[in-house]
C-alpha cells in the first residue's frame, strides 16, 4: 500500500506556505509561525526588544526554514535559509515567502517589519541564492516596496510568471491587492504599457495572500478571506482571461471543517510536472488550539470538474499519497 503524508506534513509551527517545484524537488517555504518556550525566555530577557511595540512572535519571526521532498511524504528541513541577519532592514516579522527559479537563480521575496504606515522602514524585499536552500542575501540592500499603495500593505507577496516570459507580483494585506510588472532581473518594478506603476485588482471579500495559477489558457486567481485569527479563515478564487482580471468572485474552495481542523487558509498550489495533478499547501489549526500561530503545514488534493471550476477542497488527516516526480 502506498504511504501516506499525513496532515500536518511537516514537524512544527508553521503558516503560509509557498509550494514550488525544481526539478524532481517539490520544495515548501513557509512562515516561522510559533517559536519554542526557549525562543520565548530569549525574548523576554532582551530589554531591548522589550520596548518594541510589536508582539512577542512577530519579534521572534526573524528567519525563514525550507523543506524539500521527492515524494510529498519524506521531509527534508533545511534550516535559517534567510535570517534577519542577511538583511539590513528587516528587523522582526518576516513572512509569507514567494519562491522561484529565474536567469539561473533561486529567489525568495519575502515582507519584513509589519509596516503600519509610510514612515516605517520595512515592506517586500528580494533575496537570491545559487541553490534552492540557500544561503539567500538581500539583493537590494532596501526593500522593493516600501510603501503602502492603495491602501495595500506590503506584505504576502506572489510572483507569477506567464507564458509569454512576463513575470508579475500580486500582494497586499488589509484587503487590498495590488499587482506590479517585474523586470526580468527581478529586482525592480517596471511600468505597465499605460505607464503606471501598481495596479489595484482587489476582488470581492479579498483580505490577503494572493496566489495565480494558469490552466489551460485560464487565469485562476486565489486569495484568502476571513481573520488570520480565527476559525472562520478561508480561500475563495476568480478565473479571468487576462493576468489583469476582472477578478469576479466564484467561491469558497478551502475552508474549515469542525471534524478535522480550523482557519484553512494562506495556500499555494503545485503541479506535478509532466501530469495534470494538483495539489493544494496551506496552512490551518488543529482541532481544540485557539492561539494565533499555533497553525501547521498541510496538503490536499485540488480537483477541477469538467467545466474547469475548483471543486471544494476536502480537507483531510490523511493528506496524500507518495509519488514520484522522475
Amino acid at each position: 500500500m502506498a504511504q501516506k503524508s499525513g496532515n500536518p506534513i511537516i514537524e512544527g509551527w508553521y503558516a503560509d506556505p509557498e509550494g514550488v517545484v525544481y526539478d524532481d524537488t517539490f520544495w515548501i517555504y513557509p512562515t516561522t509561525s510559533r517559536l519554542s518556550g526557549d525562543d520565548i525566555e530569549t525574548y523576554k530577557a532582551d530589554a531591548e526588544r522589550q520596548t518594541d511595540a510589536y508582539s512577542q512572535t512577530y519579534n521572534l519571526q526573524t528567519h525563514f526554514d525550507a523543506f524539500s521532498s521527492k515524494d510529498l511524504v519524506h521531509w527534508t528541513k533545511h534550516s535559517s535559509i534567510l535570517t534577519k541577519n542577511d538583511v539590513s532592514w528587516a528587523k522582526y516579522a518576516m513572512w509569507a515567502p514567494a519562491a522561484l527559479r529565474a536567469n539561473g537563480r533561486y529567489y525568495l521575496f519575502f515582507s519584513a517589519n509589519d509596516i503600519q504606515s509610510n514612515e516605517k522602514p520595512g515592506g517586500i524585499g528580494v533575496a537570491v541564492a545559487d541553490h534552492p536552500e540557500g544561503p539567500f542575501y538581500d539583493a537590494l540592500g532596501k526593500p522593493l516596496i516600501s510603501q503602502i499603495i492603495n491602501g495595500a500593505q506590503p506584505i504576502d507577496q506572489f510572483v507569477f510568471h506567464d507564458d509569454d516570459g512576463q513575470y508579475y507580483m500580486y500582494y497586499g494585506g488589509w484587503r487590498h491587492c495590488n499587482m506590479v510588472k517585474l523586470s526580468p532581473d527581478l529586482l525592480s518594478i517596471v511600468p505597465f504599457d499605460d505607464g503606471t506603476m501598481y495596479k489595484e485588482i482587489t476582488p470581492e471579500n479579498y483580505v490577503e495572500g494572493p496566489f495565480m495559477l494558469k490552466k489551460d489558457g485560464k487565469y485562476y486567481f486565489m486569495w484568502s478571506e476571513g481573520g488570520w485569527t480565527g476559525p472562520d479563515y478561508c480561500v475563495a478564487y476568480a478565473i479571468a482571461d487576462s493576468p489583469f482580471g476582472p477578478f469576479k468572485r466564484i467561491g469558497k474552495i478551502l475552508e474549515q471543517d469542525p471534524e478535522v481542523a480550523t482557519g484553512a487558509g494562506h495556500h499555494s498550489v503545485v503541479k506535478v510536472p509532466g501530469e495534470d495533478t494538483y495539489y493544494i499547501i496551506y496552512h490551518r489549526r488543529p482541532l481544540g488550539l485557539k492561539q494565533a500561530n499555533e497553525r501547521v503545514v498541510c496538503i490536499d488534493k485540488l480537483e477541477f470538474d469538467e467545466q474547469g471550476y475548483i471543486k471544494p477542497v476536502k480537507i483531510t488527516f490523511d493528506g496524500v499519497t507518495s509519488i514520484t516526480t522522475e
